[in-house]
């Protein structure tokens, strides 16, 4: 009892003693020993690697996880030491719905095809999505969370202790100063001074091993920003690898959209030489008014079937050579994207360009004839913007 006793007295003591050498500090009534340089510079290079982990931290949290609230319940989950539960991601969900809504609407309709077929591309596209979360949480945001939740709390620790011992060792040069100055008065002060003396030798040699051990502490910041380093690496691979899977599943779905929109609308960008219409005299007033309300739908001049044009077109086999425009009513078209041409047939396209284009009878619906100068080959329907 009587131990404890003088242990909380002797802490108080210290603690008041701590206090008071602070005060007269920043009151500047009190001499303060100061750190070298290169300590100096070693804390704030630390200050500053923390404040900028915090920060890439929290935005890199935001960055692969927008939902405030679902940060708030991972955080939860992780300070009760449980493991988070998998959560649907937003293209995942979004697939979901677009399947349902297909099979309502009917999975054979054009409609219904087109939901299946972007419901699984977005479904894809979450579980990449999935896996660069995972992937960025493990090999980048864990080493930042370790970082500030171990080493910089040891530091912080390592940091508060030298400030004690820094605090202790003044305020021991404080009282040597007085015991001195009183000495000179009388020689009854002269224990005071041995005494003060020895605490001086003391405080200095704790305050110099401290130092030392921060010191040591905080020059392992350049091992830190070397680990930070790889893990940003590490980062970077991840997010380009789920932008190429991305880019990947939608040229793929791309195409099929393609192909499906020749198939639907081959009626209107490539005709039928065989097909007639119908005389004007026979349509019905009603319908006649009708049609003349509707605009008119552009589509692509088809070359008739006339003597000279190879029958080879029609198996799929083109010689640009022996292909003749029509007379009238080519259209233009915009590249959309670069294209390069996979063999002597086919025209190799720039982004951005203006070609002319047409058809023939019996081509594939998702391809027509592009004529630049005095180039001209197949080209993909869907790496043009047909203009009117």
């Amino acid at each position: 009892m009587d131990f404890n006793v003088k242990k909380l007295a002797s802490d108080a003591g210290v603690f008041f003693s701590r206090a008071m050498q602070f005060t007269e500090e920043k009151l500047g009534q009190a001499e303060k020993t100061e750190l070298d340089a290169h300590f100096e510079n070693l804390m704030a290079r630390a200050d500053c690697t923390k404040n900028w982990t915090e920060k890439i931290l929290r935005q890199t949290e935001v960055l692969l996880q927008p939902n405030l609230s679902a940060r708030v319940e991972e955080f939860l989950y992780e300070k009760l030491d449980r493991k988070v539960p998998s959560r649907v991601t937003n293209g995942e969900l979004l697939a979901q719905y677009m399947t349902e809504a297909a099979n309502d609407f009917g999975p054979g309709t054009p409609y219904g095809k087109t939901l299946i077929k972007v419901g699984e591309t977005q479904r894809r596209l979450g579980a990449a999505e999935r896996d660069f979360i995972q992937s960025a949480s493990i090999n980048f945001l864990t080493p930042l969370r370790n970082f500030l939740e171990g080493d910089w709390r040891t530091i912080t620790k390592e940091r508060r202790t030298l400030q004690n011992c820094r605090l202790d060792l003044d305020a021991c040069k404080a009282r040597l100063k007085k015991a001195k100055a009183a000495e000179a008065k009388a020689a009854l002060w002269s224990d005071e001074v041995e005494k003060a003396e020895h605490e001086l030798r003391l405080t200095q040699t704790e305050f110099d091993r401290q130092a030392e051990v921060t010191r040591l502490l905080l020059e392992g910041i350049s091992s830190t920003h070397v680990n930070h380093l790889r893990c940003l690496h590490e980062f970077v691979e991840s997010q380009t690898n789920y932008y190429a899977q991305c880019y990947q599943y939608m040229l793929d779905l791309q195409k099929q959209l393609g192909s499906s929109k020749g198939e639907m609308f081959s009626g209107t960008f490539v005709g039928n030489a065989e097909s007639t219409s119908p005389p004007a005299a026979a349509a019905s007033p009603p319908a006649a008014a009708a049609a003349a309300t509707l605009p008119a739908v552009p589509t692509i001049p088809v070359v008739p079937t006339i003597v000279g044009v190879p029958s080879a077109v029609a198996e799929g086999v083109l010689n640009p050579n022996e292909v003749k425009p029509p007379a009238s009513g080519t259209r233009k078209a915009r590249v959309l994207y670069d294209y390069e041409a996979a063999d002597s047939t086919e025209l190799a396209l720039l982004a951005d360009e203006m070609i002319t284009v047409y058809s023939l009878p019996g081509m594939d619906p998702d391809w027509l004839i592009g004529e630049r100068g005095n180039q001209k080959g197949k080209v993909p329907v869907t790496y043009l913007e047909l203009l009117s």
